[in-house]
């Protein structure tokens, strides 16, 4: 299942990061914001705990996410402003890395790095702004796997519709939550209309 995100804000959001005079700490900053919205909707219906809270007017028992069951996994570099927007709303979540480079003239990914902690029995929050060809991601949700996760949600900026069914037909059992689904990958594999290499522009990478 995939769900692109019908709310007029989170539209708005992508293409302030389509405009090539974002700078990139504001670039960052529309990352982390988007990517609350996103996980705000994946987690909707999000197993929750009772727990006692001292308030204003004494004691009184509330709903809770189930924080400790929840994994964060950004694929590093243009994941990590996606961790850092979902902390903020979730900053007791547990978080691991997967670092992966595209190979720009074969379009395959590469994993050079990674550090999960434990999976079984965890929701896993998949991290990473831009689904190409899904090659990425597809290898990462492998990867989690093979590590015991059984229960993987994607959480993406923006995708193209060839790597969004890629991700589909390879996994699908993973659910894809996406801000905007834009209209195809051209000749070198990348999205079009898109908004640039957001790893790139998030870092200022190339001035």
């Amino acid at each position: 299942m995939y769900k692109e995100s019908t709310n007029v804000v989170v539209k708005h959001l992508v293409n302030r990061l389509r405009d090539v005079r974002t700078a990139s700490n504001e670039f960052r900053l529309t990352i982390e914001e988007i990517s609350r919205m996103i996980a705000s909707e994946a987690l909707c219906d999000f197993p929750t705990i009772t727990t006692n809270i001292n308030t204003w007017q004494g004691p009184v028992d509330v709903e809770m996410l189930e924080v400790q069951k929840i994994v964060l996994v950004p694929i590093l570099r243009a994941g990590e402003p996606m961790l850092t927007g979902i902390l903020k709303t979730l900053p007791y979540a547990r978080s691991g890395f997967l670092a992966m480079k595209r190979d720009e003239k074969t379009a395959q990914s590469k994993l050079f790095y990674e550090n999960i902690p434990d999976v079984e029995d965890k929701t896993i929050l998949l991290l990473d702004p831009m689904v190409a060809t899904g090659g990425s991601l597809i290898d990462a949700i492998t990867y989690l796997k093979d590590k015991g996760a059984k229960k993987i949600l994607s959480l993406n900026v923006l995708g193209a519709p060839e790597g969004v069914k890629a991700v589909q037909d390879a996994h699908p059992d993973v659910d894809i939550y996406i801000a905007q689904i834009d209209e195809r990958l051209d000749d070198n594999k990348y999205i079009r209309p898109g908004l640039g290499d957001a790893g790139d522009r998030a870092f200022n990478t190339h001035g």
